[in-house]
């Protein structure tokens, strides 16, 4: 009876053991797959003081304009994730940009480029229930600025459930001046996490990527 005892209290510890193995080998894979975070950047002297009445997600018309904002028109979409591939939903996103010309409607800017009355410059929307999101825009142009040449890029402002990530988006077609944008350099290896993808012409892909959603 007592050996009988013996090999079950074995066989018992054996199986707790196994299944501690797989459950600490399970939980290591799922740490080595967790998603890269996207780089945080600041806000930047530009983020939007005077806003437009309408911030919606399409940045090339404004209500009552006739003309849309000059320029090659892009799409821009992705998702709003956490670490571990979890969508967020109604994640609040702005965002903000220079219009094709390399200017910001912000009275700081003392660009000699001018303005486009017919561009809206700022959007404000919130994700779905997979977390995505989606706006058109105009490309951004480069600039000279006090801290060198900028590389095209857009702003986002995107606060989740619980984390807030400030950050500028870059475009994958722009590598050369990429490479030579003082902020887009100082990310060093992060860098990449704050490239958006060419999918198609005129389609750009970036999923931002929060601590905890």
């Amino acid at each position: 009876m007592t050996d009988n005892v013996d090999r079950m209290t074995r066989r018992a510890f054996a199986g707790s053991a196994l299944a501690a193995s797989i459950a600490l080998t399970s939980g290591a894979k799922a740490a080595e797959a967790a998603l890269r975070l996207t780089a945080p950047g600041d806000l930047g002297p530009f983020y939007p003081i005077d806003r437009l009445t309408e911030d919606d997600a399409d940045l090339t018309w404004i209500k009552g304009h006739k003309t849309r904002a000059l320029g090659n028109v892009i799409e821009v979409s992705g998702r709003v994730l956490d670490r571990h591939g979890n969508p967020v939903r109604d994640a609040a996103i702005e965002v903000w940009q220079a219009n094709s010309v390399g200017r910001y409607a912000h009275p700081n800017d003392v660009a000699t480029a001018p303005l486009d009355p017919n561009f809206q410059g700022y959007a404000r929307l919130a994700t779905g229930a997979g977390g995505e999101w989606r706006i058109t825009t105009i490309k951004p142009a480069a600039y000279d600025s006090p801290i060198g040449r900028r590389t095209p890029h857009i702003h986002f402002d995107v606060h989740g459930k619980s984390h807030r990530l400030v950050s500028q988006m870059y475009f994958g077609d722009d590598a050369e001046t990429n490479a030579n944008d003082m902020l887009y350099k100082g990310l060093g290896d992060w860098a990449d996490t704050t490239v958006a993808k060419l999918d198609s012409p005129a389609k750009y892909r970036w999923d931002v990527i929060l601590m905890d959603g």
